[in-house]
């Protein structure tokens, strides 16, 4: 055993050198060294590494291992990576056993599922991604790893990329919403801010895991965990982009879906895992299932526990996250002739590579520095880029008679039951964090006008109908609690409306109402907010209503009925303040739409990038045309949408040639003019629609973007470089192709308000 571990130690010379040149698909010391410490280890030891199992910090699956269990299956040489976790210290002394007290000393891998921030909390990923912000985006990111490296983690379970158009389905308040190419781009964001740039260069920098691979955001009728059925060319170019993306920004690790491609379930799914994430994408980090997922396989029905063991593996599933399946039938299929032993190499192998690009081989305890949580957790620089994040965040759906910014005096009614709590404002996956940690929007009002005005408090309602339903009651828990009923918390509220000059509404879905597993069949705010909203605008008083949400909701009443609308998400831990900020003008909003929000929950599902059809309809019925007949096709409100508090006027799109040849490229500029009185930022938005190709093609899809700040009466024109690039699509035959012929170029402040100017690639 000595001469086992003094050979491993030799190596730490040349590994010192290349331990943190995460970045480089391969090294011959990294090789080396893998292939020396494989060659010395057993076949239990080798499946060992393949085995992720869970602590009870944190629960994010149905079952957790037996805890009485955990360390001696550790010290058997049979756990490669550890989740849930929490504190260096007890990171360090897991670390320590697998270190001290095994025969092969290999660190392990420790990873969290946490999505938007680990203390320091920023807004929803979904909300975040309204900003547009790339740069801000990458820094939540950063902070993020930040604070977990400084708990002794070196792993996260983000980003969550997968592109959806269902509102219905609870986990699009994870993701980036319905677009390709600004999910591929906050893809990039993220991967970059966790790794870092080189990847892993200190003990600041962890290892990022896309997921959900693929096509999870998919998921028919919006259900979670359900099927997924489409054809290769719409994965290719309209779901596969942003898994790409991060591939190409060179994440360390990819997460498999719990749903089934083609027929075969994404953990089991070869063609997925090795022909196009290593083969095609070129990815040479190690897979990961979701958790449990190899069980979840004999749930389809086209295997057995066994059976779905070896399908994973030969798949190129690399580590099994809490089922067994490896290291219970692995040994066995090898015997049997099932499997070979290099298989299990290859797969023990990534693994391996993924803990010496982290540097754990040379520094185990990289990532347990004691000293670290107090100093780099929840840092005021970290809740003030949160509570600016957040700000940019807000999306300004309405804003009748300029109700909005309020000012900073009079009587000002706080009413909803979303005002006075502090767990809803962090939103799904907010728990790493302390729940109760958060201000309330109450607390960020009142901070906010000090003695100028006053502030005052009314519940309303119930979150909910009926209380007394078990579904509503576990949604509940983070409301505080109110034995009233709704006739009385509605008859407080009133009074002081009538006593106030401005009602501000906090409504909207709780933070577990969206989220895994929290589908919805009606996307509505829930009844009693709803009524209670229409006795407040009956009221005559100006009603803001602050909506808090993780989806789009069909909000068609309140968009006719409500003089102003402010979408704050969940905003995350400095969020109250952020409220504040924007509902009295010190942040001017600049967030903008990333899904389309639907009129009716009929239209779901709804997403701008639409095919052309056959037999396309204007806005009302015509028959013999594709639409409804009780409603328009629009959106209520359009992808990219956002208002602010002042105006932008756009000029005429400028090209700089008419005529692009194949290899060139040409540019589009559009001068930017904000019209209002006070400084604001716009997001500028560039649209191509490729006219006639071989295969049906979008009738636009956003190609660009930039956010730029304006003073009043200040000009500024935004340029867009239009390459090759950027008209390629994937064909009939999956070649990735541009096509000559005429193009559309659409620049504008959201899809569907825009200027348009043609092209033609020779």
């Amino acid at each position: 055993m000595r001469r086992i571990f003094a050979s491993i130690l030799s190596a730490f010379v040349i590994l010192a050198v290349s331990a943190n040149d995460g970045e480089k698909k391969t090294s011959p010391q990294m090789d080396k060294f893998i292939s020396d410490l494989i060659s010395k280890m057993t076949l239990e030891e080798k499946i060992g590494q393949l085995h992720l199992i869970s602590g009870t910090d944190a629960v994010s699956g149905e079952t957790v291992s037996n805890q009485s269990k955990v360390l001696q299956q550790i010290k058997a040489g049979k756990v490669g990576a550890f989740i849930n976790a929490k504190g260096a210290a007890k990171v360090r002394e897991i670390q320590r056993v697998a270190i001290e007290e095994t025969r092969m000393k290999i660190p392990l891998l420790f990873g969290m599922d946490f999505a938007h921030g680990y203390e320091t909390i920023f807004p929803i990923s979904y909300g975040s991604a309204a900003s547009w912000n790339m740069e801000a985006i990458k820094e939540s990111a950063h902070i993020a790893a930040v604070e977990a490296s400084a708990d002794g983690l070196n792993w996260i379970y983000s980003p969550m990329v997968d592109i959806t158009r269902d509102a219905r389905w609870g986990r699009i308040a994870e993701g980036a919403g319905e677009d390709p190419y600004l999910g591929g781009q906050i893809a990039k964001a993220l991967v970059k801010g966790y790794q870092g740039e080189p990847a892993y260069a200190n003990n600041t920098n962890i290892m990022a895991c896309v997921k959900h691979f693929g096509l999870y955001g998919a998921s028919e009728a919006g259900r979670d965990y359900s099927v997924v059925d489409m054809s290769k060319v719409r994965m290719y170019n309209e779901y596969f982009e942003p898994y790409k993306a991060a591939v190409e920004a060179g994440v360390g690790s990819v997460m498999s879906s719990f749903n089934e491609v083609e027929g075969i379930p994404a953990t089991a799914n070869k063609w997925l895992l090795t022909d196009v994430l290593r083969n095609q994408w070129g990815f040479d980090g190690f897979v990961v299932t979701d958790y449990a997922s190899i069980g979840d396989i004999i749930r389809f029905g086209v295997s057995d526990y066994y059976g779905a063991s070896v399908m994973s593996l030969k798949a190129g599933t690399d580590l099994d996250m809490e089922s067994y399946g490896f290291t219970n039938n692995l040994k066995n299929a090898l015997e049997k002739g099932d499997i070979t032993e290099n298989e299990i190499n290859i797969a023990c192998r990534r693994i391996l590579e993924a803990k010496y690009k982290l540097g754990l081989f040379s520094d185990p305890y990289k990532y347990c520095d004691p000293k670290r949580p107090e100093k780099d957790i929840k840092k005021k620089e970290h809740r003030e880029a949160a509570r600016k994040l957040a700000g940019e965040s807000f999306v300004l759906l309405k804003n009748d008679k300029n109700i909005l910014p309020l000012k900073k005096n009079g009587k000002i009614a706080l009413i909803g039951p979303h005002g006075n709590n502090r767990p809803n404002m962090l939103g799904s996956w907010g728990w790493p964090s302390n729940l109760n940690m958060a201000s309330t929007v109450m607390e960020g009002l009142k901070d906010a006008v000090g003695d100028k005005a006053t502030v005052s408090y009314a519940r309303g309602c119930q979150p909910y109908g009926n209380m007394e339903h078990e579904v509503w009651l576990s949604l509940t828990k983070d409301f505080e609690k109110d034995g009233r009923s709704n006739t009385e918390l509605l008859a407080e509220a009133l009074k002081l409306a009538k006593e106030s000059d401005v009602i501000v509404a906090t409504l909207g879905e709780s933070s577990e109402m969206s989220g895994e597993s929290s589908s919805r069949s009606d996307i509505n705010i829930p009844a009693p907010q709803k009524e209670l909203l229409k006795e407040l605008v009956a009221t005559g008083k100006p009603v803001v209503l602050v909506l808090f949400t993780g989806r789009p909701l069909t909000i068609k009443w309140e968009s006719e009925n409500v003089p102003a609308i402010l979408n704050v998400w969940f905003p995350g831990s400095e969020g109250a303040y952020a409220i504040a900020d924007a509902l009295f003008g010190d942040v001017n909003p600049s967030g903008k739409l990333t899904s389309s929000w639907p009129q009716d929950i009929g239209q779901v599902p709804i997403y701008y990038n639409i095919k052309k059809v056959s037999k396309p309809m204007d806005k009302w019925f015509q028959k013999f045309r594709s639409g409804y007949l009780d409603i328009s096709n629009e959106p209520l409100y359009p992808f990219g949408y956002g208002l602010s508090y002042t105006t932008f006027e756009y000029g005429d799109i400028i090209l700089s040639d008419t005529i692009m040849n194949k290899g060139k490229s040409l540019t589009a500029s559009v001068d930017i003019t904000n019209t209002g009185k006070v400084a604001g930022s716009e997001i500028v938005q560039l649209y191509i629609q490729d006219m006639v190709s071989s295969i049906t093609r979008p009738v636009k899809e956003l190609k660009g973007f930039e956010k730029i700040y304006l003073k009043a009466g200040e000009t500024k024109r935004v340029n867009f470089t239009i390459n090759e690039d950027l008209l390629k699509f994937y064909n009939y035959n999956l070649d990735y192709v541009s096509e000559p012929g005429d193009f559309q170029i659409m620049v504008g402040r959201n899809s569907s308000d825009v200027k348009n100017l043609k092209f033609t690639l020779k």
